[in-house]
């Protein structure tokens, strides 16, 4: 049996609507109008107005085969002030029960993300957001009741979608909402409270309602693999180390282990003592809290774009403590690697095994659902001809297959992403999608890229039969997006836009598929 399935991770980036039908202001919503914080100010406020065409994307979805698809719940679209005591937006709940039923109506799985970054903004401006402990308990109430209100229909939760950005991005370096700059403190504060929410969420599920339910909860984490500079130099071996265990360990080992990496508490232990601090910046957990969180993964979920090679690099004390310089190292790519139209995104394959391998060694080979994974163009790529994308997929998957051969034990793949969307402070810059997306065009109407027809072919195929019609795939899909390019071009609002002819560079997509085990096992059998 084959599951494929598109993800729109989170509904803000392209459910667009912020204020309509009684939803909340979220933290994005407050920070995407303070001027500056997004490349050309651009908002999500109708992004794709996936709120109102989501019939219209389903019907893409049922056109590819999909069976399952990834969405977020708004918070504050169902909780406008993010309490359930004081006020529940049935309107909100309306709209995604539609959503759910319509998906199932046309055999598609949903697979529902609780926390994909937009707390409402009344729990920031009251409590501060992530960096107090309240959230704990918010966090629940919103989880349990989209449980009472969907988990009759939903059996794949998923609480925080990178969590590592939230707290890194969000309360440190401040480029992502609510902004903060809290430099040393700010991310371990808000990561350690959203551990703790995460647990709290899985424990309510496990208590209240899987029995009646039969779903599952995990989480999604996101890590680049971090690669020696010199495999045979014992300091750029623990460096990438570090970088690892900075990233995903952070996250991943309390929940499958109960505490935070040895690796973590030493180091940041040993850079606050030079500080002259009486105790670590990395918060504790006691004993009782390491054991309520140990084991709250019933599957993982895991994004993953890129690598990035890794070297020691020793920051003294005073020198601007933070988490960036407490990991002592420093990150190097390979300037033969392929530079994609995010500055942050190489094409790097053979990272993806390497990381998905760690996963198992380092967690007990727990059941893995690859979440997110692609390639992107700039926004003045407006060619419909992503061969750049089709090849980065076919690679990447590739050496996912190559992984599960090794024993891994992954359960699906999820390609970012179905559409162009908002991408957070690089507002509509970059494009992550299998459809291109006309934002300046009122309806927002969709093109189909040429990768969108690759897939179609995997799915249909069940896999890659041979190089030879992959690479029919390929000239058939250029052939349909080359006649799509000319409906784009023809379009009033972008025709005097210049149009890229030739790609030579890869990029990072946004479309999302979901495989199961049994496909994996066939595609190995039939892999180039």
């Amino acid at each position: 049996m084959t599951f494929f399935s598109f993800v729109f991770s989170i509904l803000m980036k392209t459910e667009g609507a912020w204020n309509v039908d009684g939803k909340g202001i979220s933290i994005w919503d407050a920070f995407s109008h303070k001027k500056g914080k997004i490349f050309l100010n651009d908002t999500a406020d109708s992004s794709c107005e996936g709120y109102h065409k989501f019939k219209d994307d389903i019907a893409l979805m049922k056109d590819m085969k999909l069976n399952h698809y990834r969405f977020s719940i708004s918070w504050p679209r169902i909780l406008p002030t993010g309490l359930k005591s004081e006020k529940i937006n049935e309107k909100g709940i309306k709209y995604y029960s539609d959503l759910i039923n319509m998906l199932l109506d046309n055999k598609i799985t949903p697979i529902v993300t609780l926390y994909h970054w937009d707390l409402p903004q009344v729990l920031h401006e009251k409590y501060g957001g992530w960096h107090n402990i309240s959230m704990v308990n918010y966090f629940n109430d919103f989880a349990n009741l989209c449980f009472e209100r969907f988990g009759n229909r939903v059996k794949y939760w998923i609480t925080f979608n990178n969590p590592w950005s939230i707290a890194v991005e969000g309360y440190e370096t401040g480029e992502h909402a609510p902004g903060l700059k809290l430099k040393g403190t700010g991310a371990y504060k808000a990561a350690h409270h959203i551990i703790k929410a995460h647990a709290k969420v899985w424990h309510t599920y496990d208590m209240q309602w899987r029995s009646k339910q039969k779903g599952l909860v995990g989480i999604s984490l996101t890590a680049d693999w971090g690669e020696p500079v010199d495999i045979s130099n014992q300091r750029d071996i623990e460096a990438a180390e570090r970088y690892i265990q900075f990233y995903l360990g952070w996250f991943a080992t309390p929940l499958f282990h109960g505490d935070y990496p040895q690796v973590m508490k030493d180091y940041i232990g040993m850079k606050s003592g030079q500080q002259g601090l009486g105790a670590s910046r990395l918060p504790v957990f006691s004993p009782q809290e390491k054991s309520y969180i140990k084991g709250t993964c019933d599957f993982l979920g895991l994004g993953h774009f890129t690598t990035r090679y890794v070297t020691l690099k020793n920051y003294p004390s005073g020198a601007g403590d933070n988490y960036f310089s407490d990991r002592d190292l420093a990150e190097l790519v390979d300037p033969q690697w392929p530079d994609p139209g995010s500055e942050w995104l190489y094409s790097v394959p053979w990272g993806f095994r390497r990381l998905l391998n760690f996963v198992k060694t380092q967690y007990g080979n727990p059941m893995i659902y690859v979440t997110e994974n692609g390639v992107s163009e700039k926004m003045l790529c407006t060619d419909l001809c992503d061969d750049w994308r089709m090849k980065y997929f076919k690679d990447y998957i590739n050496e996912m297959l190559k992984a599960i051969k090794d024993g891994v034990n992954v359960k699906g793949y999820t390609a970012w992403s179905l559409l162009d969307s908002f991408e957070w402070d690089e507002g509509f810059s970059e494009r992550f999608g299998l459809y291109y997306v006309d934002f300046r065009s009122k309806n927002k109407p969709r093109y189909p890229k040429a990768s969108v027809h690759y897939y179609k072919r995997i799915i249909s195929s069940n896999g890659f039969p041979n190089q030879r019609e992959v690479e029919s795939w390929k000239r058939k899909a250029v052939e349909t997006c080359s006649s799509s390019n000319q409906l784009l071009a023809a379009d009033p609002l972008i025709g005097h836009m210049e149009m890229v002819t030739e790609i030579v560079v890869p990029t990072v997509c946004t479309l999302c598929i979901l495989i199961s085990a049994v496909f994996f096992m066939f595609l190995l059998r039939r892999r180039l």
